[in-house]
C-alpha cells in the first residue's frame, strides 16, 4: 500500500514537471534537487537545465559532487557566479541573511530563466520543509519560484525511497548547510571566516 502511495506521488511529480513544459532546476547536488532535476530531465530532457550558483559559501566538495551526479544523470548543468559578500545584509549575519542570500539566488536563477527562454525557476522544497521556519521559502514564493515537490505532496522519506529506485547515487546523502551557516549569528561573513570553516571541514572528511 505504501509503495502505491509513494509511486502514485512520483507520477503526480512526473506530471507537473511534463505540464511546466520547460524548467530551470536549482540545483545544489543535495537530494532534493538532484531528485527533481532527475525527474525533470526524464520528462523535458534539454529542456530541463540545473543550476548551480557558485559563490564563496559553497564548498568546492559539494561542488565537484555536484558536477558528478549532473554528469551521472545525463542532465543539462550549468554554474553561475555569485557573491554574497557584495550584500551587506547578509554580511551582516542577523536572522535575515537566509532571506537575503535565497533572494539574490533566485533573482540570478530567474535571469538565467529569461535567457534560456524556460518557462518556471523550480527548487528542491519538499513537504517537509512547509513545517520549519525558512526565510528561503518566503524569498522563493515572492519571486515566483514553484516547488514541485512539495506539489506532489512528496516528504524527505518519500525522496529517499525514489532516488535510490531511480538510480541515483547520492539517494543517502546527509543534508549540508552552507558555509555562513558555522559562523555565530551576529558575527560579520568575510571571505576568511567561510575558507576557514571549508578548510577544516574538508581536513574532517578526510579523516
Amino acid at each position: 500500500m505504501q509503495a502505491t502511495v509513494i509511486q502514485d506521488k512520483l507520477l503526480r511529480l512526473r506530471t507537473v514537471l511534463t505540464e511546466l513544459g520547460s524548467v530551470v532546476v536549482a540545483y545544489s547536488g543535495g537530494i532534493d534537487s538532484t531528485f527533481v532535476l532527475k525527474v525533470a530531465h526524464e520528462q523535458l530532457g534539454e529542456k530541463a537545465i540545473g543550476i548551480t550558483a557558485v559563490s564563496p559559501t559553497f564548498p568546492v566538495l559539494e561542488l565537484e559532487a555536484a558536477k558528478r551526479v549532473a554528469h551521472e544523470i545525463g542532465a543539462r548543468h550549468e554554474l553561475v557566479q555569485t557573491d554574497q559578500l557584495a550584500i551587506d545584509d547578509f554580511v551582516k549575519n542577523d536572522a535575515s541573511r537566509c532571506f537575503h542570500c535565497k533572494t539574490d539566488l533566485y533573482q540570478l536563477l530567474g535571469n538565467v530563466r529569461e535567457s534560456k527562454n524556460a518557462a518556471y525557476v523550480v527548487d528542491g522544497t519538499n513537504l517537509d520543509d512547509l513545517g520549519d521556519d525558512r526565510p528561503g521559502m518566503k524569498a522563493a514564493r515572492g519571486l515566483g519560484v514553484r516547488s514541485p515537490l512539495v506539489e506532489a505532496e512528496l516528504s524527505k522519506s518519500d525522496i529517499r525511497i525514489l532516488a535510490k529506485e531511480l538510480g541515483l547515487s547520492n539517494w543517502d546523502k546527509p543534508a549540508a548547510a552552507c558555509l555562513s551557516s558555522r559562523i555565530p549569528r551576529g558575527m560579520p561573513i568575510t571571505l576568511e571566516k567561510l575558507s576557514r570553516v571549508e578548510e577544516a571541514e574538508a581536513m574532517l572528511q578526510r579523516e
